[in-house]
């Protein structure tokens, strides 16, 4: 029960297979007291259909909040700040671009999908963390998601890349602002896993192969490996730790190559 008594934002649920349900779901077991946000109608939907199945359903919270709105988010948060009084913990789990603009050469992306991408998928960290922190009253955690392509190009990936990149650095310039109120902010790097967001990167199942075939560990990772590093970054055992990017994706972001027969790399 790492974090019992400790109350959770979870943002960007689509449906079962989202590496924020999975999170949300080593909440639930480790003790936290649960938020979830949701975009559209269509959203919630799959949401209350997923939450309907776990226990003590009616203590979950649940309100609109899409990011690209201004009085969404403050509403949100003002939503917080009246059934909860504090946060302890926001899992930013939102990221979005154009299908046409993860498919065609990232040389010819588009003047607005290029700025939708980076104000869905990047500014909106920006945004709700400027919220969360007053309610981070005894400090707090504020983690969120990317991927590898920062550093390596990755086929289908495009302008969602730079989101990623751009998210990055907003980590650490947060980490470093926050600080001084003992709020931590943290970026998980997870390996190419079934998602509805991954399903849009063309050839995202030829690099679940090649994590599984090339990766030290030989495997490729699940939700619940995700879900249980979020665990120790809003736990108290991650008390010293901000400003990071932490890996979960059986070690393949060290590989330099794919392995050679025989083993060797």
């Amino acid at each position: 029960m790492l974090l019992e008594g400790k109350r959770a934002l979870i943002m960007g649920v689509a449906n079962k297979r989202s590496i924020a349900w999975g999170i949300a779901a080593a909440f639930h077991r480790e003790g936290a007291e649960l938020a979830f946000s949701y975009q559209s109608e269509r959203l919630k939907e799959n949401l209350d259909e997923l939450l309907d199945g776990v226990s003590g359903r009616d203590r979950f919270l649940t309100f609109p909040c899409d990011v690209q709105s201004d009085e969404q988010v403050t509403a949100a948060f003002g939503t917080l700040a009246e059934r909860w009084g504090r946060l302890d913990a926001l899992a930013h789990c939102i990221a979005f671009a154009d299908r046409e603009d993860l498919s065609r050469p990232f040389h010819q992306i588009s003047r607005g999908g290029y700025a939708l991408a980076l104000d869905v998928s990047a500014y909106s960290l920006v945004a709700v963390a400027r919220h969360a922190a007053p309610l981070m009253t005894s400090g707090g955690s504020i983690f969120t998601l990317t991927y590898n392509a920062v550093e390596r190009v990755v086929p289908g990936y495009n302008v969602m890349a730079v989101a990623k990149a751009a998210l990055e650095a907003e980590v650490r310039y947060l980490a470093s602002e926050l600080g001084p109120q003992q709020i931590r902010v943290n970026a998980i790097s997870a390996g190419p896993l079934k998602t509805l967001a991954g399903s849009a990167v063309k050839g995202i199942s030829k690099l679940r192969d090649l994590t599984e075939e090339t990766a030290p560990l030989r495997r490729n990772i699940t939700q619940e490996d995700v879900g249980d590093v979020a665990v120790f970054l809003a736990s108290d055992l991650s008390r010293a730790v901000t400003g990071n990017t932490i890996f979960v994706d059986s070690g393949f972001h060290i590989m330099g190559v794919p392995s050679l027969p025989g083993g060797s790399a």
